[in-house]
């Protein structure tokens, strides 16, 4: 059994799907390890750290001949993957929805695309996770740019010179990420409130010492989705759910954003107008800029001056930490691809629940129940 990594190809991408660490492990359940030159620079693990574990650092050409298994961040193209064996796995994100045609490139060529956006959200699949493991350390380098780019201190400091308020942040969104960034926050000495539309994170809020924002008089929200995601909300909930937040956001120095629907685009939660109303050297973070974004206006990588606030959010969040980031993402891959380990058979063996959910490709044809049609 094969397992080679390459060197990601999409722009500002500075994580590797395998680590030394992984590499261990791998060579420890009898597979052998390839990973591509340079392929763990960016996120501070060397080629001779690699080595060490017992990979072979290869060339670009050479790392993929013969694989069973490619293990990637980003789905490679097709074409850096012709000397892999026919039918060979390839466990990556690979943005299903977005890029299909990339999916039905892997379908014509005969591989078999596993999606690790598309891991169910079950216990035993919480450490295969890697929207969880990826969303939670973008919710904590959102705080931090955030609190970069903002022009004051963000906890009260008290001094002889006179009292600095703290800062007041507003999260917009409790999932994964928003949670980290409500907790990051708080460890700053932000005050910190949050809002979500599902009724069942107001806990969460509160245990995190946070105060929520949430709209009471209206009933039959439909922001449970499956897995946990959130889903759309009813317009009479959207309706109430704007004039709160407007109210709320008018006094916010710090937003970030965060909501998500999967297979769609971001919903809006801000608007101009709202932007508008906040108090000059705001702050807003759009965590969900590059599936189109939160708030009117946020573009991927740039900063976005309207009404004196400023608007960010990066096209790759998790990049941004890139030794970390990468780390998770390699265990979450080992996880998955551990858990099906059959040591008769000297490879994984996956299961209907796991293998049918995040298989998009086999047999040349694209076989996932989510991209029919």
């Amino acid at each position: 059994m094969r397992i080679a990594a390459l060197k990601e190809r999409a722009p500002g991408e500075t994580r590797v799907a395998v680590t030394p660490e992984t590499v261990k492990k791998f060579i420890a359940l009898g597979a052998t390890v390839a990973v591509e030159e340079g392929a763990g620079i960016a996120a501070a693990f060397s080629d001779d750290a690699y080595r060490e574990a017992g990979a072979d650092v290869l060339a670009a050409s050479k790392v993929v001949e013969g694989a069973d298994i490619v293990l990637a961040v980003q789905a490679p193209d097709v074409g850096d993957l012709k000397c892999a064996k026919p039918g060979a796995w390839i466990a990556a994100t690979f943005d299903p929805f977005g890029q299909r045609d990339r999916v039905d490139a892997y379908a014509q060529a005969g591989l078999e695309a596993l999606s690790m956006e598309f891991m169910p959200r079950i216990t035993r699949a919480q450490s295969m996770d890697v929207l969880s493991s990826q969303s939670n350390l973008a919710g904590y380098k959102a705080v931090l740019a955030s609190a970069n780019q903002f022009g004051r201190a963000f906890p009260m400091m008290m001094t002889a010179a006179g009292t600095v308020q703290a800062a007041r942040v507003f999260v917009m969104g409790v999932g994964v990420a928003g949670l980290q960034a409500i907790a990051t926050a708080k460890r700053l000495g932000a005050q910190v409130s949050a809002t979500d539309v599902r009724s069942a994170t107001k806990e969460q809020i509160l245990s995190l010492g946070a105060k929520p924002v949430f709209v009471e008089t209206v009933e039959g929200i439909e922001g449970e989705g499956s897995g946990g995601y959130a889903t759309e909300m009813s317009e009479e909930y959207q309706k109430a759910q704007a004039e709160l937040v407007s109210s709320h956001i008018a006094k916010q120095d710090i937003v970030i954003t965060t909501a998500l629907i999967p297979g769609r685009a971001a919903p809006q939660l801000i608007s101009d107008a709202q932007i508008a109303s906040m108090k000059q050297g705001s702050v807003i973070f759009d965590l969900a800029v590059a599936q189109g974004g939160n708030v009117e206006g946020s573009k991927p990588d740039e900063l976005v001056e309207k009404h004196g606030v400023t608007i960010m959010g990066y096209a790759n969040t998790p990049a941004h930490l890139a030794a970390d980031t990468s780390a998770l993402f390699a265990r979450n891959l080992y996880n998955f691809l551990s858990a099906f380990w059959d040591a008769e058979a000297g490879k994984p063996v996956l299961d209907e629940e796991i293998g049918d959910a995040i298989r998009l490709t086999q047999g040349g044809k694209v076989v996932n129940e989510r991209l029919a049609g």
